[in-house]
């Protein structure tokens, strides 16, 4: 022993030694860095890693992007659904915290953080899960986010084959039990939908529209979300879409959330002026989940995507156009062919079970295209208040289910000025609820649609004229039932006009004798 201690080289040696071979190393790599080119190096290394992982590691590593292809990756989806239900003593960080303003008292609710480690069992399998975000430098371009999941070699095909399987339909179970549904908004700086919660009150069973209509509506629900295979057989994507139109207030927006209520659906609300261009959309579009609903309000108003074909060709050239101009040829906007591409064209194809609901103040407005079946397959029209709708309000707002003797007469005073003039049922929910008593709100209703009445019949009406040259236009505001003195006063204003035309077209018989 004391023998081998002695052939043993001295520290200094051993130290000698190292600094000779660091330094060498060090001559090499700079060689390398100098001589061989970024990618070669890269290349270098990640083939002498998969050498060294191959023959000396006993794991295998799974990666999940948020994006596959052109669309979300529903696996990484149902991954970040799953695994907050998994996250347990053995986690070194946790991401808490809750959008719900109604329960500030509940608990919070869990999120994964970025590099937060969490490990999961599964058939006597272990597995650990890391979650990353890599920032990108390009403009336009989300963070690349992926999950991380490793374990054993041995393991690897039935965790490809059946784990997976199972995180997939387990998320499924766990947004089927979920409490509130979200409601979606696109964030054009993240490039991605942000949530929050969607706890909105309308129910069917509250909506202040026709009772057949409202039948109508929910049995064309329940046979959207009932054939499946009759879409498949047909070859058509199984979706539906809706329009809502018709005066402001009439509730297409609480037909909307009705309709998210009774479908259990989550909402993705979608603002075409934060849309670059066709191919933004169509990204967007594609990065909403199945069994949702995608909401596009005031169609009308976006002008490239509703403006008729026919109504852009006829439009004459020097005409000025109000609407802003594109800020550059490389973002142009989105255009009618876009969406319509999505909508009903080949890319109609990516996602199933979802809703497309319009709304617009003018139907009239929005090119043929957009309307007919496969595109808009329902038009239903929001109309003003009717007895019908009501009755709805005042059992809602005032708990009355039936008229008894003194709420009677009311009624159908209520009833006959519903039908003589326009109101809308926004503007009939705001009178009932200025009491709680139902005499006295019914009473201020009678109040208030007298007063409109009497408005809409002596009512200001705007009439433009313009002169025979065209360039000046005249209004004129004059009571809708003039009295005699007043007729009679228009009358005089007018003569001066009708001998000039007169004189004009004596003229013209004068010149062209065969006109009598």
């Amino acid at each position: 022993m004391a023998t081998l201690l002695k052939e043993l080289p001295s520290f200094s040696v051993l130290l000698s030694a190292y600094a000779s071979i660091s330094a060498m190393v060090m001559l090499i790599r700079t060689i390398l860095n100098e001589m061989v080119p970024e990618r070669m190096r890269d290349y270098i290394a990640s083939k002498f890693s998969e050498l060294t992982s191959t023959y000396f590691s006993s794991e295998f590593t799974f990666f999940i992007e948020d994006r596959w292809q052109a669309s979300d990756n529903q696996l990484f989806r149902a991954a970040e659904v799953y695994l907050p239900t998994r996250i347990g003593p053995s986690s070194d960080s946790l991401l808490v915290g809750f959008n719900d303003s109604n329960e500030p008292t509940a608990p919070p609710k869990r999120s994964i953080p970025v590099n937060c480690t969490i490990m999961d069992d599964f058939e006597g399998i272990r597995l650990e899960w890391t979650f990353s975000s890599i920032e990108t430098k390009k403009c336009y371009v989300p963070n690349k986010r992926y999950f991380a999941v490793t374990c054993k070699k041995s393991a690897r095909e039935r965790v490809e084959q059946r784990y997976f399987t199972y995180i997939s339909k387990e998320a499924q179970v766990i947004l089927n039990k979920r409490e509130s549904l979200s409601i979606y908004t696109y964030d054009q700086d993240c490039s991605m939908w942000e949530s929050a919660v969607f706890k909105h009150p309308a129910k069917f069973e509250t909506l202040a529209i026709e009772p057949k209509l409202k039948q109508f509506i929910m049995g064309d629900l329940d046979s959207f979300g009932k054939r499946k295979e009759f879409f498949e057989n047909v070859g058509r994507a199984w979706k539906r879409g809706y329009l809502l139109y018709g005066p402001p207030g009439t509730g297409k927006s609480s037909l909307v959330a009705a309709i998210a209520n009774y479908l259990s659906y989550d909402i993705y609300d979608l603002q075409f002026q934060i849309v670059r261009n066709d191919a933004d959309l169509r990204r967007i579009l594609t990065s909403t989940t199945n069994r949702s609903i995608l909401l596009i309000e005031d169609i009308d108003c976006s002008t490239n995507v509703s403006r008729g074909r026919a109504q852009v060709k006829e439009k004459p050239e020097d005409e000025e156009d109000d609407e802003p101009k594109s800020p550059s040829a490389i973002d142009p906007g989105v255009t009618l062919s876009g969406l319509l591409n999505f909508i009903d064209g080949l890319w109609s194809s990516c996602g199933n079970e979802r809703i497309i609901i319009f709304t617009t103040n003018h139907k009239e407005m929005l090119d043929p295209a957009l309307l007919r079946p496969g595109r808009m397959d329902v038009h239903i029209y929001m109309g003003y208040c009717t007895p019908a709708a009501f009755r709805k309000l005042s059992t809602t707002y005032l708990g009355i289910k039936e008229a008894g003797i003194k709420e009677a007469k009311l009624f159908g005073c209520i009833d006959e000025l519903i039908e003589s003039i326009e109101v809308t049922p926004a503007e009939v929910a705001q009178q009932l609820m200025i009491s709680d008593d139902p005499k006295t709100a019914l009473e201020g209703l009678i109040d208030f649609l007298n007063v409109k009445k009497k408005k809409t019949e002596e009512g200001v009406v705007e009439k433009e004229e313009k002169t025979e040259e065209g360039d000046m236009i005249i209004k004129d505001k004059s009571p809708a039932a003039p009295t005699a003195e007043q007729r009679q006063q228009q009358k005089m204003k007018r003569m001066p006009q009708h001998h000039e035309k007169k004189g004009i077209l004596e003229k013209i018989k004068t010149k062209l004798p065969g006109i009598n």
